[in-house]
């Protein structure tokens, strides 16, 4: 099936999001596909132009697919570069609620599927606790490697997280205006100070409530109409999305949902770790099959 890719452009505080549109010239299924990226990272890690990744892979079964740039990521304007004064707060509270109207409303105000990887299902989950009111309009929750906080510990998580991310990063931005993860080459895109200083302690296992305004997103999740819930881990994921942590986070939400842990013990190719669940040739054939299965019919709430 041939795709048809095109950029689009969507107004939110101030920032114009980039989101690809991604499908069919003829969509087969009727509820379309929102995607969104994790932390120093951008909507790349689920497409190229060249037609490889989840997203073109969903596309070419017959489903209309959007993929964000969240505000000052990717091919969104301005840079954080060049306007950094945001953290995840506005994330959580704008960007996704507007990328969420915005494709209900090209597609006649049809249920979404939110699809995320890693940090990207934290911020999707959080949005859906301060609104539970979207829930009735999301047709289910799809999370690679998705934790709040992270529980376990060794070598890479000292470096990755305690040292790099919880330390380093911050006292980088505060020098430079924002944490340059593309300079260092520790990430595909860059990151606000404010978007660390809000994350940084829920990685850190403090509970669940928003550092910007205090709303307890613990407390609030077991009102929500959770959608269908898959979370997705993986076996060599060592630090980013623990296959321990993305339950806990699950547990977390209140919500009860799918887990399946990606590993040649489970049937899988490989044992696949936090980035190439995603990108690796193997996934073609592998796990992508049944999310397109899943996304047609998935649980009953």
């Amino acid at each position: 099936m041939s795709l048809e890719q095109k950029s689009h452009y969507v107004a939110v505080g101030g920032h114009t999001l980039h989101v690809r549109a991604i499908g069919p010239a003829v969509p087969v299924h009727g509820e379309p596909l929102l995607m969104v990226h994790g932390a120093i990272e951008n909507g790349r890690i689920f497409y190229t132009e060249s037609g490889k990744g989840l997203a073109c892979f969903l596309a070419r079964h017959g489903y209309q697919v959007y993929v964000a740039d969240l505000r000052g990521r990717g091919a969104s304007q301005p840079a954080i570069a060049e306007q950094a004064e945001h953290g995840q707060f506005e994330l959580i509270t704008e960007d996704i609620p507007a990328l969420h109207r915005w494709v209900r409303e090209r597609h006649g105000g049809a249920s979404v599927h939110w699809l995320a990887h890693s940090w990207g299902g934290v911020l999707m989950a959080s949005t859906l606790v301060r609104y539970p009111e979207l829930a009735a309009q999301v047709a289910s929750l799809l999370f690679f490697g998705t934790k709040r906080s992270v529980s376990v510990q060794g070598p890479e998580r000292w470096f990755k997280v305690d040292l790099v991310w919880n330390r380093l990063a911050p006292w980088l931005a505060r020098r430079q205006g924002f944490f340059a993860a593309r300079r260092y080459k520790v990430g595909a895109d860059d990151e606000p100070l404010r978007y660390l200083e809000e994350s940084i302690p829920w990685v850190k296992g403090e509970p669940w409530v928003d550092p910007h305004d205090g709303f307890a997103y613990d407390s609030a999740a077991a009102a929500v109409p959770w959608p269908p819930v898959w979370m997705i881990a993986a076996r060599r994921d060592k630090v980013l999305g623990h296959p321990i942590d993305v339950q806990r986070f699950l547990d977390e939400m209140g919500a009860k949902g799918r887990f399946t842990l990606l590993a040649q013990a489970n049937g899988n190719r490989l044992d696949y770790d936090h980035i190439n669940m995603l990108t690796a040739p193997q996934a073609q054939e592998d796990h992508f099959p049944a999310i397109a299965e899943w996304l047609k019919a998935p649980p009953a709430r």
